[in-house]
């Protein structure tokens, strides 16, 4: 079972968390802390906007580089600007004043969630030495610097790890779908063998008898009709959905008349089912009851034509001579050409 968080949940925690921040700000403006209001508000108002814009819904679950840059360049300006009015040796602290600490880690953890961890490491970076350089190494933990480091941490790591389970469950449904694929093929080849040996066991077993019960001594006429199965075996091979009971037993008419009759079924009738197929064959079979060709072959149509299957029958007008030189097929005259649609015609 797969489970999973609706996005806009994320999106609406991250902002409530985001405005939360905003009012701590705004709660510490009347205690003095910083020696002008200006930049605090003006820093606010940044960070509003740059939590807007990296929360904004979007589609693409990686933040465009843009934008990443634009949350980076905040980062550089909230501690600058907020910083700038405080006092960092003030006794008892700067309260809540310092609220832009959270500020950068929160924006920086979105930063690193949406897939841009470099971006996220490089505006921690800079907290950590402007943090440094303006309230000493001390003050790394006493402002929560090391905090917000160890959310865009841990967001780095949840990130790589959840991204990693998307690629393997990935790979393992392309592998389960192989394996489904391979063991359907593997089952319609084991019953399309087993559905062949039993017609061709139905179709060959009386003869089979026979040549036990005559020891193999067959006449003329049973070796005809060996000949004759063993054609209409091959018919199933390829004649597959040009088949049916009806067809069947025009072919074996056809032949035991002298016709060599040939199915091909390459396809071109998948599409049918049902009364159109049936119309088909059943004019199929009409063409094969009506011929007196030597030679018939019929051939079904790729899709995308309007005729289904093309039958040919072939008259052969070889006097000898003809096949002396080689080319007595050339010499074979058409005297059946039937095109049966695709579509009954109205």
């Amino acid at each position: 079972m797969r489970v999973t968080v609706p996005r806009p949940l994320i999106v609406v925690v991250a902002a409530l968390f985001s405005s939360y921040l905003i009012v701590l700000g705004v709660y510490s403006l009347p205690f003095g802390f910083a020696s002008s209001n200006g930049p605090v508000i003006a820093a606010m108002a940044i960070y509003a906007i740059a939590t807007f814009a990296v929360l904004f819904p979007d589609k693409r679950p990686r933040m465009p580089v843009w934008l990443a840059a634009f949350a980076v360049a905040i980062t550089v300006v909230l501690p600058l600007l907020v910083a700038s009015v405080l006092d960092p040796q003030r006794e008892g602290g700067n309260g809540y004043a310092t609220w832009y600490v959270a500020a950068v880690g929160t924006l920086m953890t979105i930063t690193a969630v949406r897939r841009r961890p470099g971006f996220a490491w490089f505006g921690i970076g800079f907290l950590v030495v402007q943090t440094v350089l303006w309230a000493g190494p001390g003050a790394l933990a006493g402002l929560g610097v090391i905090g917000s480091a160890s959310w865009v941490g841990v967001a780095h790591l949840l990130t790589n790890a959840l991204a990693k389970a998307v690629r393997d469950s990935q790979r393992f449904a392309i592998a389960e779908r192989g394996a489904t694929e391979w063991q359907a093929a593997q089952e319609a080849h084991l019953n399309e063998r087993q559905f062949r040996l039993g017609q061709t066991t139905v179709m060959a077993l009386p003869m089979l008898r026979t040549i036990q019960q005559s020891g193999g001594d067959l006449t003329a006429a049973q070796r005809a009709e060996c000949l004759h199965l063993e054609g209409a075996i091959r018919d199933e091979i390829r004649g597959r959905k040009l088949l049916n009971d009806t067809v069947r037993e025009q072919v074996m008419l056809a032949r035991r008349r002298g016709t060599t009759v040939t199915l091909l079924d390459e396809g071109g009738i998948d599409d049918l089912e049902g009364e159109e197929l049936d119309r088909v064959l059943g004019a199929l079979a009409d063409a094969l009851r009506r011929t007196n060709a030597d030679k018939v072959i019929a051939r079904t149509v790729p899709e995308g034509s309007d005729v289904a299957v093309t039958v040919v029958g072939l008259r052969s007008s070889d006097d000898g001579s003809a096949s002396l030189l080689g080319d007595s097929l050339d010499d074979d005259e058409v005297d059946l050409w039937l095109e049966i649609p695709r579509v009954a015609s109205a």
